[in-house]
C-alpha cells in the first residue's frame, strides 16, 4: 500500500552541525527514564506502593551511569554533535545508538503488553493478575526484545543507519502512543472503582488510545513521525 501521510525532504531541513548544550541536557532525563524502568517489577513495586529504597539506589545508579555516559556523549541527542546529518546516509550505527535504542523498545513495548494483557484477563475473569504478569513475564519478554536488538531487528538498531529517516518515525509513533495511553491508563487507574465494568472502560479507552494515537501518527500528524525523504534530484 502506496504511503499517503505527510512526509518531510532532507535539503528542506536545516543541518545543524554541533549540538546546543541545552539540547544534550535536556535529552538527559529521557534516557535516565529509559533505563530507570528496565528493572520491570521494581516498576510496578513504585507505581503499586510508592518509592522505596530500592527504587532510590536504583535512580541513583541509573543517574550516575548515564551521567557518565552523557559527559563523553555516549547517547543519543547528547552527543557533541549530530551523529546523523542525513538521514539516507550509510553510516555504522554506533554501539551506544543500539543500547540506548534497544532499552527503549523495551519500555515501550513491554509495558504496553503487559498493562494491555491485564486489563484483558481483568475485563474477562474480574480478577487482576498484574503482579504476576509483571513478576513472572517481564522479563522474558525483555530478553526476547533485547535480543532483537542484539541482531538489529528493531528500527534504529540495525548495523546502519541507511533507513533512519523512516525508522525514527516507527520509533516516535509507539512512544508517541504508549506514553498517551500509559497516561490516560493512570488516570482511570486512580479514578475507577476495580472492577470488571471498570477494568472493561480502562481497557477499550486504553487500547483505543493506543490505535488511535497509532494512526495519527502513521499519517504524519505527531512531532518526528514524517517520512524523511532524500529530496529530488533536478537535472537540467
Amino acid at each position: 500500500m502506496r504511503y499517503s501521510g505527510r512526509v518531510e525532504y532532507a535539503d528542506a531541513r536545516k543541518m545543524r552541525q554541533r549540538n546546543k548544550g541545552y539540547y544534550r541536557v535536556l535529552h538527559w532525563p529521557i534516557w535516565v527514564w529509559v533505563f530507570f524502568l528496565t528493572p520491570g517489577p521494581l516498576t510496578f513495586s513504585l507505581f503499586a506502593h510508592g518509592f522505596s529504597w530500592a527504587n532510590s539506589a536504583w535512580l541513583m545508579a541509573v543517574l550516575i551511569g548515564t551521567g557518565i555516559a552523557g559527559l563523553y556523549g555516549q547517547m543519543p541527542g547528547v552527543e557533541p554533535r549530530p551523529y546523523i546529518l542525513r538521514f539516507d546516509e550509510d553510516k555504522p550505527n554506533p554501539l551506544y545508538r543500539k543500547v540506548c535504542y534497544t532499552f527503549a523498545w523495551n519500555a515501550v513495548l513491554n509495558f504496553a503488553l503487559l498493562n494491555l494483557t491485564g486489563l484483558l484477563i481483568a475485563s474477562i475473569t474480574g480478577i487482576w493478575y498484574m503482579k504476576q504478569l509483571y513478576q513472572y513475564a517481564y522479563f522474558p519478554l525483555c530478553a526476547l526484545i533485547l535480543l532483537l536488538g542484539a541482531f538489529g531487528k528493531l528500527p534504529r538498531v540495525g548495523r546502519s543507519t541507511k533507513g533512519e529517516g523512516t525508522e525514527r518515525r516507527y520509533f516516535y509513533g509507539s512512544v508517541w502512543a504508549v506514553t498517551i495511553g500509559q497516561t490516560m491508563l493512570l488516570v482511570l487507574w486512580k479514578t475507577l472503582p476495580i472492577t470488571r465494568t471498570g477494568s472493561l472502560i480502562k481497557l477499550v479507552v486504553y487500547a483505543g488510545t493506543l490505535i488511535a494515537v497509532g494512526a495519527a501518527a502513521y499519517n504524519g500528524a505527531l512531532p518526528r513521525t514524517r517520512p524523511i525523504l532524500p529530496g529530488e534530484l533536478i537535472v537540467d
